[in-house]
């Protein structure tokens, strides 16, 4: 590991130009290129102190041992030679795009005598018009095959082609008319040459004139009694139209548009692509990168731009680009785009409208193509068994941890505290050990008290079941396999034992019931013979959070007498792992599949926790008084909600005037009444700008 302060450059060698850099490793390999407004101010950057630095830069900056500029005129060179080195030099530490997979083109070989439709793939040739990409390649020929009946362009191989002209006998094509057959001489090589630049208009989007022009034909020879050809043209016609409908219309404008959107984690993003021509959605495709790199949403931006369009020239740069975030010199990003198309580009953000309802639509597609790229690495056993080792030899475990279980708190404003706990066994969730838990030791917010009570009442049911099943009649010797207290530790809790939870001494909660955790949790079934629920313990228990929660969690492990269980943290702002009693973390590499799996079990405890939290608020602001009345159900508390028109003016009712509700007996209206009365009404509103008190009006509040 290099010393950056070794080769860190004076602030007077460095020029305050715009230009590029590169640092290079000690073999002299280009580890980073970066570009800059300010060369001095951005490479400075890199040179102070460590423990500021985003850990991905400070890898990248102790990885090097030189660093080297050179000077541009313009921001807009300074973009083209960073994008120009990139491709050279393939720097492990700059943010690459790689295709997930190799998409089909329908392309047009301009470039030769005879130009030919075909399918291709991989990298863009000069001198062939390039359309899509599409997601298959027999929609391709689907496409092709209706559009051979009006453009009878080759289709065939250098090969093919050769044959039939020593022959004098063209291919099947031919004779059915999807060819016009340039092999025997049928067309001139400028005729067919014509009928490849018409197919090419029509695919660029130009379709209205060429469907009139059919219909025309197609009426002039039905009114010359040609019926025939009459018939031939409107089947031409036909097969345009559904060549077209193949591609939905998605932009009523007939935009010429490109869509970026990027869905992203600490670790992965995922881009994805819509080339809209003509208002249609003429190809798609999606890109999977590791962020190597300490870079935001608008870096990825621009390096999507710059793998996008940095071998394109003309039309193949749209008119306009559409993303989620404008790159941090947008200005510059746009005059180099205009430079490569020949005129204006407009780079920006929709805000409104079919353009930005699209967005949305490609926003979602790149949510599931990160989903899908993460789902296919969770699914392999190799990675899943490379991740648990990675994991227990970089917190010292004696074997995989097997069983991880991860807890987090979610809360608003301290408000509706709630805690999840997720299981992974072998590196895939069981969603079926879920748990879900209320803060119940105190009110208001505190994240650490709050995971030190989760914990505790997690690990008292589990050497509560050890106990009942009698897998753990003896502290001292504990059964072999079995998990418990070391000998001289403290015993099981038992239901009604005292014990130390968030510094409350008092019995030890239970967890509480949610659809997630069955009643039978507190009484578990024994149907198959095995402890149920919280009988199982973790080989690893993750947290989410920093050092305090981790200290918290081992403390609540420690007060039970439970020392075989190992305790970690994951702090999500920079991805740290921290153990108990330890002043430094552990820092994974990031390419680490033992880091991917630790993030993907912590970011599924969020998921669960906040969605709960989120249910439980919810059904909080949608409470009424009347839903403690005894036997008064949604039906008739919707029938007082309408007779009276807000629980205002039903708490004012008197109980004959409550009884006149069709429904409603003296006894029911006796308890909506005193439900009423025990229930405080809120504060009066207040206009702050009149000071005029509002009128209530809680109707509907069932």
């Amino acid at each position: 590991m290099a010393d950056p302060s070794s080769y860190r450059p004076s602030p007077g060698q460095i020029p305050d130009s715009p230009g590029v850099y590169k640092f290079r490793d000690e073999h002299r390999r280009v580890i980073y290129v970066g570009k800059a407004k300010n060369l001095r101010q951005r490479v400075a950057n890199y040179f102070q102190d460590l423990a500021n630095l985003h850990p991905r830069t400070r890898t990248m900056v102790t990885t090097a041992a030189s660093v080297e500029w050179t000077v541009v005129s313009t921001e807009v060179e300074a973009l083209q030679l960073e994008y120009t080195w990139i491709k050279e030099f393939d720097p492990r530490f700059n943010v690459k795009y790689r295709d997930d997979k190799s998409y089909p083109y329908l392309a047009v070989t301009l470039n030769e005598e005879f130009p030919r439709v075909q399918v291709m793939r991989g990298a863009k040739k000069k001198g062939v018009r390039y359309f899509g990409p599409y997601g298959h390649a027999w929609a391709i020929r689907e496409t092709v095959d209706l559009m051979l009946r009006v453009f009878p362009v080759r289709t065939c191989s250098a090969g093919v082609f050769k044959n039939a002209a020593r022959t004098g006998r063209p291919c099947l094509l031919g004779y059915i008319d999807k060819c016009s057959a340039p092999c025997v001489g049928r067309v001139t090589p400028e005729e067919h040459r014509e009928l490849a630049e018409d197919f090419c208009d029509f695919m660029a989007g130009r379709t209205g004139t060429y469907i009139r022009r059919l219909e025309k034909d197609m009426m002039q020879a039905a009114e010359e009694m040609e019926y025939e050809r009459a018939a031939r043209l409107r089947d031409d016609a036909e097969a345009l139209k559904r060549a077209m409908e193949k591609s939905a219309v998605v932009l009523a404008d007939a935009t010429d548009a490109d869509l970026i959107a990027v869905a992203e984690d600490e670790l992965e993003a995922a881009l994805q692509i819509f080339h809209v021509r003509g208002g249609r959605v003429r190809g798609q495709r999606g890109w999977v990168t590791d962020k190597v790199e300490a870079v935001d949403t608008s870096g990825l931006v621009e390096h999507a731009l710059q793998q996008l369009y940095g071998e394109e020239r003309g039309d193949a740069v749209p008119k306009e680009v559409l993303v989620p975030a404008l790159p941090e010199d947008t200005e510059a990003v746009s005059q180099w785009l205009a430079d490569r198309r020949g005129s204006q580009v407009s780079l920006r953000i929709p805000q409104r409208g079919d353009k930005k309802d699209l967005m949305a639509t490609v926003q979602r597609n790149a949510q599931q193509a990160l989903g899908l790229h993460k789902t296919k690495r969770a699914s392999d056993l190799t990675t899943r068994s490379r991740a648990l080792e990675e994991i227990a030899e970089a917190l010292g475990l004696d074997t995989a941890p097997l069983r991880i279980e991860c807890y987090d708190i979610s809360h608003l404003q301290g408000d509706d505290v709630v805690a999840s706990m997720v299981v992974f066994e072998d590196g895939l969730a069981r969603k079926s050990e879920y748990r879900r838990f209320q803060i119940k030791g105190f009110e208001g917010q505190d994240d650490v008290r709050s995971m030190h009570e989760v914990i505790g009442r997690r690990f008292k049911r589990y050497l509560q079941e050890k106990e009942r099943t009698g897998e753990w009649e003896e502290p001292q010797e504990p059964a072999p396999g079995a998990t418990g207290p070391v000998p001289g530790a403290a015993g099981p809790a038992t239901p009604g034992a005292t014990g130390s939870t968030s510094g409350v001494t008092g019995p030890a909660p239970a967890p509480v019931l949610t659809a997630a955790s069955p009643a039978d949790e507190i009484e578990p079934r024994e149907d198959d013979g095995r402890p149920k629920r919280f009988a199982y313990p973790p080989q690893l228990v993750v947290v989410d959070g920093g050092q305090p929660q981790v200290a918290a969690a081992k403390r609540a492990l420690d007060e039970l007498g439970i020392d075989d269980i190992a305790v970690c943290g994951l702090a999500k702002r920079l991805e740290e792992v921290w153990l108990p009693d330890d002043d430094d973390p552990v820092v994974l590499p990031r390419s680490s599949e033992g880091l991917y799996l630790l993030q993907r079990v912590r970011d599924e405890a969020h998921r669960f926790a906040i969605t709960y939290q989120r249910a439980k608020r919810a059904k909080r602001i949608r409470s009424s008084p009347l839903d403690d009345v005894a036997g008064l159900g949604e039906t008739r508390k919707q029938a007082l909600i309408k007779h009276f028109g807000s629980v205002k003016k039903l708490r004012q009712a008197t109980i004959e005037e409550i009884c006149e509700v069709p429904g409603i007996g003296r006894r029911t209206a006796e308890s909506v009444a005193a439900a009423l009365a025990s229930t405080a009404p809120a504060a009066p509103a207040v206009n702050t700008a009149t000071g005029e008190i509002m009128e209530e009006d809680d109707g509907g509040a069932s």
